[in-house]
């Protein structure tokens, strides 16, 4: 392990059936953690139908689309094409639009990204129809970053029903549904669209019913009977919060019960920036040298040594029901820069939270 690194991936051949990650416990003990190598591309055709949505942990992207800006505006690498981010395992979308020209542009604030929202909706056919990845599923969240709310929302579901697919590619009930509902669908999440003025019945699919502005402490909403508890505070002070950012948004994912009293999802960003010193780029990844003391380490890596540790704890997978608890890491992720760290990055980690914790009986598990 490099002088100063908190974990690593260990190198294996790719067809080796297993992953190994390299943790630091103390400077003279280590840990380590195998897992099995999944196939990042459809990882849920390996969860039953009953299990809900909210108690999976889907990994997703914040501004899926942000390729261009840096440092202010980019939030993913132009390597990273939403085709490439679906294969990689990202089930969570942040789509970002404004309105050019009477048709829809991803947009990141007032800075354009180029991408048309109907080539997004092509791409998103393609993934759930292809042969191998037509199993799985995927939450788009979709916010305009403009004015005009009525027109927006009119165009948000014109471009979707002349898109491959149509409306039927689309899940738009207002609750959290089960895996076997939506698979080869993509679920709405909007966070547009008012009163659902010109959709049918004014269904908008999961549609929040708050969502104050950069919620330090995080907030609450229901959704029928679900309830969803969120994280996205992103205005941070300076990059010295980002231990103090990961903590909090990092803690709201452990399920704390067995049986709460009612469902409950979770939605945690891990993004955040401030001007001028902690732009995207700087919060994800960090900065200087940190694996030799020179420097700081950005969020992702700070991820990846607590799900490392948080996944430690257990060993197994599922578990006789009243069998001693296992860590559960649930919920809905946002990540800027999800590739990051490129060698060791936490991709498979948080696929493999799926797998972890389960108990017989419970979560809709079998």
């Amino acid at each position: 392990m490099a002088l100063g690194a908190q974990w690593q991936a260990i190198k294996t051949p790719r067809d080796c059936a297993w992953r190994i990650y390299r943790s630091k416990i103390t400077r003279k003990h280590h840990r380590l953690l195998i897992i099995p190598r999944r196939d990042t591309s459809n990882f849920l055709s390996e969860i039953p139908d009953t299990v809900p949505l909210s108690s999976l942990l889907l990994p997703g992207t914040h501004d899926t689309m942000a390729f261009y800006g840096w440092p202010v505006s980019q939030c993913q690498s132009l390597g990273t094409p939403l085709d490439a981010q679906l294969r990689a395992g990202i089930r969570v979308l942040d789509i970002r639009l404004s309105i050019i020209d009477s048709r829809l542009l991803a947009y990141h604030g007032a800075y354009p990204q180029r991408t048309p929202f109907r080539d997004i909706l092509t791409t998103l056919y393609d993934f759930l129809n292809g042969q191998s990845t037509c199993y799985e599923t995927i939450v788009v969240s979709i916010k305009q970053e403009d004015k005009g709310g009525e027109l927006f929302s009119k165009l948000v579901r014109e471009e979707i029903m002349a898109s491959p697919g149509g409306i039927e590619l689309w899940y738009l009930e207002n609750r959290i549904p089960t895996l076997g509902e939506v698979r080869g669908k993509a679920v709405m999440f909007s966070r547009f669209g008012g009163n659902g003025f010109g959709w049918d019945g004014g269904a908008l699919g999961i549609h929040p019913s708050i969502w104050p502005d950069s919620e330090k402490v995080g907030f609450s909403w229901n959704c029928q009977n679900t309830l969803v508890q969120t994280h996205d505070w992103y205005a941070i002070p300076l990059f010295l919060a980002i231990p103090e950012k990961v903590s909090l948004s990092t803690g709201i994912l452990l399920s704390s019960s067995d049986n709460p009293p009612m469902p409950t999802l979770s939605i945690s960003f891990f993004s955040a920036s401030s001007f001028p010193l902690a732009f995207p780029p700087t919060i994800a990844r960090g900065f200087g040298w940190p694996k030799v003391g020179f420097g700081f380490e950005g969020v992702n890596g700070r991820v990846g040594k607590w799900l490392l540790d948080t996944l430690g704890e257990s060993v197994g997978g599922l578990t006789e029901k009243g069998s001693d608890s296992q860590p559960r890491i649930r919920g809905w992720t946002f990540m800027d820069f999800y590739e990051d760290p490129i060698v060791a990055g936490v991709m498979p980690l948080l696929i493999e939270c799926n797998f972890r914790g389960r108990r017989s009986g419970q979560e809709g598990w079998p």
